[in-house]
């Protein structure tokens, strides 16, 4: 039988400026631990601390511009645009410009504090 998600959960972000995620399916909102699949929308100035997750994540940015910085370098990806990484990456996303960024971040499986591995 289907399961309707009626809302998303407000969930706590890291980074040095507040950032709004809203987790339609994961670990918290809807017990599933294969995927999760949240609403992202950071500001101007965002910066989130550098991590080497365990599973890979899917993002696609509706509106602004995400960084992404990586090992090799770095990359902005903009409104229409996705980017993929994967297990054992580091990564650190930022929202620099102005009015931020709005993407839709799925991860494979769940993400979880205890598999983002976040840099001290």
């Amino acid at each position: 039988m289907p399961t309707l998600i009626a809302q998303p959960t407000r969930i706590e972000a890291a980074g040095n400026k507040p950032k709004i995620i809203d987790e339609y399916i994961g670990r918290v909102n809807s017990e599933t631990s294969a995927a999760s699949v949240a609403h992202m929308r950071s500001p101007e100035g965002w910066v989130e601390p550098g991590q080497t997750p365990e599973f890979v994540e899917f993002t696609i940015v509706l509106k602004g511009l995400l960084r992404v910085q990586h090992k090799s370098g770095v990359f902005d990806v903009r409104a229409g645009q996705a980017v993929v990484t994967n297990p054992g990456e580091w990564i650190q996303y930022s929202t620099p410009n102005a009015g931020g960024a709005e993407y839709i971040a799925v991860c494979v499986p769940a993400f979880s504090p205890e598999t983002v591995h976040r840099d001290a």
